[in-house]
């Protein structure tokens, strides 16, 4: 059997190129799922709790906006990708609430990318990703690296 080949490898990230993450309808029903497992307070779990709270209605967590933007980033690219996984995050911001019925839309940068000096079959990608919601406002920040085999390594596990 033959592994597929991944479109997306090291050389193909550009400094300064932008990728298009897609969108997202988020729905008052994944709210209050993710929120029932992973972060039961009211505001994310109750219209009623919402709208008396800060966040003006029934609102995701900020944990549901981080997998929501992994699934979107996962979608776009990453699953067709080298990516060997990432060594942290270096920055994630809520900047508004995620509503039910926001649609999110994302754009990540490419900020930066080096060889790593131990591995010279891997690279660094340094990515700056935004969502925004449909009035265009940025709800969502997050900077990281990711690492990410060189074409000619993956060709060889291939």
């Amino acid at each position: 059997m033959t592994a597929e080949i991944k479109t997306w490898a090291y050389e193909d990230f550009i400094e300064g190129a932008s990728i298009d993450l897609g969108s997202k309808l988020v729905s008052a029903a994944e709210i209050v799922e993710f929120a029932g497992e992973f972060d039961p307070q009211p505001m994310h779990l109750d219209e009623e709790a919402g709208k008396a709270s800060i966040l003006g209605g029934l609102a995701a967590s900020g944990w549901h906006t981080c997998a929501m933007f992994m699934r979107m980033l996962c979608d776009a690219f990453l699953l067709d990708s080298t990516c060997q996984g990432a060594p942290g995050v270096d920055q994630v911001k809520w900047k508004k609430p995620v509503l039910a019925g926001d649609q999110l839309t994302g754009t990540l940068v490419v900020v930066a990318k080096r060889l790593s000096k131990s591995k010279p079959q891997l690279g660094f990608v340094t990515m700056r990703s935004e969502l925004f919601n449909q009035r265009g406002e940025s709800v969502f920040e997050l900077e990281n690296s990711a690492m990410f085999l060189t074409r000619d390594a993956a060709g060889s596990q291939a």
